[in-house]
């Protein structure tokens, strides 16, 4: 799991990046809003921990900025810990909010719930790590970047994310995607599955459809 770290304090933000390099992620750290900005739209990244202080542009604007492009979780880490403040977090897009002064292993624990978090972040758009899908305007996007899909492809990759974390048969999506009874001397589930690889996985990280051979097929981060 890749996390990016925005925080203006260097011994605070080193601390975290150690911590969470210690616990077997890997970290990023920005000291800016507008680096962090720069490095969120540029990487793949599963959460980002953002500080609300930043001394160019306010935690709340910068989380505002990353919203209009990305689902990925925010963890909202701050002094600022009155009511008002922990509302204008969440409204600005935040999953969670963590006050300071903080025990690392409170932090840890949120950033693993964060990582359990359902796929579905509401009713026709569907998120696994880095990669989201909008049913209403029928498109993708991985790491910020928009995929194009036939119509096939995106059916096949929906009902992928939907079942996030199961093992799929090819009897399994060909009568869900293909709406058909599945005709075992036939290879085009797995001549699809290979067309949405080269797409949606190739070029980035974390890998997302797996097979498993003799059962099917998995998307799943790993």
């Amino acid at each position: 799991m890749k996390i990016l770290i925005i925080e203006d304090e260097k011994k605070v933000g080193s601390f975290l990046k150690r911590g969470l390099e210690d616990s077997n992620y890997t970290a990023d750290l920005a000291l800016t809003g507008e680096e962090g900005i720069h490095l969120a739209f540029s990487h793949d990244y599963q959460l980002i921990i953002l500080d609300i202080n930043l001394p160019d542009i306010n935690g709340i604007e910068v989380c505002t900025k990353i919203r209009t492009q990305k689902a990925i979780p925010i963890l909202m880490l701050t002094a600022l810990g009155t009511v008002d403040d922990k509302v204008n977090g969440l409204d600005a897009g935040a999953d969670d909010y963590l006050l300071k002064p903080f025990q690392f292993r409170e932090l840890l624990a949120r950033v693993r719930a964060l990582s359990r978090r359902p796929v579905v972040y509401n009713d026709n758009v569907y998120r696994v790590a880095n990669l989201e899908l909008d049913n209403d305007t029928k498109t993708v996007i991985r790491g910020g970047k928009r995929i194009d899909l036939t119509a096939r492809e995106f059916g096949l990759l929906e009902y992928l994310m939907k079942n996030k974390g199961k093992v799929l048969s090819r009897a399994d999506i060909a009568e869900n995607v293909w709406d058909l009874n599945f005709d075992t001397g036939t290879n085009i589930i797995d001549v699809y599955i290979n067309y949405l690889r080269k797409k949606v996985d190739r070029n980035f990280s974390p890998k997302l459809i797996h097979t498993l051979i003799g059962q099917g097929y998995i998307l799943k981060e790993e």
